[in-house]
């Protein structure tokens, strides 16, 4: 008569596969590249429009994004770069 598998091998053996099965998910995940944020070198004046400071930062400055964000008293275009 065959013996049964124990309650305990069967709850190890899934959770070594639960294991398994979650560290080849995290090992295929891309490295993320920093990003290094600084003040527009190319903008003048208060910025607004952060699809306007977007584009002048990838097209001037050859950031990978632009943004509005609050300078002081207000607000200014930021680049990103990749570190």
């Amino acid at each position: 008569m065959a013996k049964s598998v124990s309650g305990f091998t069967m709850t190890f053996a899934l959770l070594f596969a639960f294991f398994i099965i979650f560290a080849s998910f995290e090992m295929a995940k891309p490295a993320e590249a920093a990003l290094c944020e600084r003040r527009s070198k190319t903008w003048t004046g208060p910025c607004f429009v952060t699809e306007d400071c977007d584009k002048q930062c990838r097209e001037r400055e050859g950031a990978s994004s632009g943004a509005c964000h609050r300078d002081g008293l207000g607000f200014a275009c930021f680049c990103f770069f990749n570190c």
